[in-house]
């Protein structure tokens, strides 16, 4: 008999120090800028890779503060090319202005892209968080190895939390963007992301042989393998409280919201509601509930 999924524990006494510069591995610094909120937590990990000669990952917000302190970190050491694990904006809206400043290329997965088209009458609501003007020098491939200065790193795309997502692996290190980090679960809004392709990264992200993730927001997870198999856990158990909603009359993602998240504040619930819906299509396409579109938006059905 299979082993149950380990419990889920969220880490959030994690200590950023913004602006300075950590070594949290051989080759590998974290400068955490100064953006927390609701959604970023402590802010974004930006890191530099790299020892004699450095690549950028994640440069984060276009921040005066935390450019400087990004500038502080290299210490006039050569930057080989600025890297993004995605488009949002929280960790590319600085690229381009740090890219011209260091005469560095832009590498990562492509320009961003929803995971699929806008249906009729729907919107993106996460519109305005990405960066739909950034174009790399050089387009980012799962599986290949790349240079980052002086760090050898293999991609793997990692699409979910939206279409161009990446992970990048060093030894038994993954550096995990938005894929899984160790403060909570990671927000999939459709049509940007999609459930059905996060799930089947994390199967991915489980199979490496990768033990300690550094995500882009919050603390180092440790035990990363059984950390990404515990929400992945949870996100069944979400599929599984949404049809139970719907069976039990549900008939609007908000009525689901409310029967999950009974006593949640309404910032957390505005944002359930986004990932629900993530929830509601993985479901609609495993058979599992029926859902009907119309101008006044979905309705749900056994």
């Amino acid at each position: 008999m299979a082993s149950p999924a380990p419990a889920l524990s969220f880490d959030r006494e994690f200590d950023p120090q913004a602006g300075r510069a950590i070594v949290v591995a051989d080759g590998i610094t974290r400068v955490t800028a100064p953006n927390a909120s609701a959604y970023t937590f402590t802010g974004t990990n930006s890191f530099l890779l790299g020892r004699e000669r450095l690549a950028v990952l994640d440069p984060g917000p276009d921040d005066v503060r935390h450019l400087a302190a990004l500038m502080d970190a290299i210490g006039g050491r050569e930057v080989d090319a600025i890297i993004l694990t995605h488009t949002h904006r929280d960790h590319s809206a600085s690229a381009g202005r740090l890219a011209r400043d260091l005469g560095a290329p832009l590498w990562f997965g492509g320009p961003h892209r929803l995971s699929r088209p806008l249906r009729r009458f729907e919107r993106n609501p996460i519109r305005g968080s990405c960066d739909w003007d950034l174009v790399p020098d050089r387009t980012l491939t799962d599986g290949e190895i790349i240079l980052a200065g002086d760090l050898a790193l293999t991609v793997h795309a990692t699409p979910g939390h939206c279409a161009n997502h990446l992970a990048f692996s060093s030894g038994n290190i993954l550096l995990s963007g938005d894929h899984v980090m160790g403060w909570n679960s990671t927000l999939v809004s459709v049509p940007d992301g999609s459930m059905a392709e996060y799930l089947a990264s994390l199967d991915k992200v489980i199979a490496l042989p990768c033990r300690q993730y550094l995500p882009a927001h919050g603390g180092p997870i440790a035990e990363g393998p059984a950390y990404a198999t515990a929400l992945r856990a949870h996100r069944q158990m979400r599929n599984a409280q949404v049809v139970e909603a719907v069976r039990a009359g549900a008939r609007t993602v908000a009525a689901v919201v409310a029967a999950i998240y009974p006593a949640q504040s309404l910032s957390v619930r505005m944002a359930a509601r986004m990932t629900i819906t993530a929830h509601v299509e993985n479901l609609e396409g495993l058979g599992e509930i029926h859902v009907s579109r119309g101008l006044f938006g979905m309705r749900l059905s056994p």
